[in-house]
């Protein structure tokens, strides 16, 4: 927990002081950001590792999910970019079961760092990664009790996409996006693409 909110606190602090930059730049990638996106994500879970200890389960879930981000972009050569990315998202309708164990995810945080390529002046191909972390929780029915806990999951993702200015403020942009969550022997993945909206300041 306190990894994120550290990382969150410092895209954050990187955004506002870049902001007087961003103002005067008329490069469109360069300075700070905020946005929302949405999109579908599918949870893989094959007897995951918990809190709970081993749960057993296999199965893959889909659903819609929601959230926002901030971020910052530096334009570091004609044709390339780097930046940071925090962001809260939220799935729609993520509890699944079966035989007995139901898995509940609530809410990831996200903290990435990303490298594009300007294709034209407008429009960025990308790569992304960084750290993530899931609060995911798990039940677990067997000889009549019922035993339920809640844990932070820590993973990491990768992915990409492309990102398209509409004006000189507004841009929208399509990623895709892989997620492990697994611990020990047993599987917990999320598959995610996700369509996005951002203000450049």
């Amino acid at each position: 927990m306190q990894k994120f909110i550290a990382g969150f606190a410092a895209v954050a602090a990187l955004s506002i002081a870049g902001a007087a930059h961003a103002q005067s730049s008329s490069t469109p990638f360069d300075g700070p950001s905020v946005g929302v996106q949405g999109g579908w994500e599918q949870t893989d879970v094959r007897n995951p590792t918990t809190d709970l200890g081993v749960a057993p389960i296999q199965r893959n879930h889909s659903t819609g999910v929601a959230g926002g981000f901030v971020g910052y972009d530096k334009q570091v050569a004609p044709k390339i970019v780097i930046g940071g990315q925090a962001e809260l998202n939220l799935p729609i309708d993520a509890a699944f079961d079966r035989n007995g164990v139901q898995i509940d995810p609530k809410r990831s945080i996200d903290l990435s760092v990303r490298a594009g390529y300007l294709v034209t002046p407008a429009t960025l191909v990308y790569v992304r990664g960084g750290y993530a972390n899931e609060r995911v929780g798990t039940s677990i029915a067997a000889n009549g009790v019922t035993l339920s806990r809640s844990e932070d999951r820590d993973g990491w993702l990768v992915g990409g996409g492309v990102e398209r200015m509409l004006t000189d403020k507004v841009s929208t942009r399509l990623e895709y996006r892989y997620s492990d969550f697994s611990n020990g022997d047993g599987k917990f993945d999320r598959h995610q693409v996700l369509l996005g909206v951002a203000y450049r300041f």
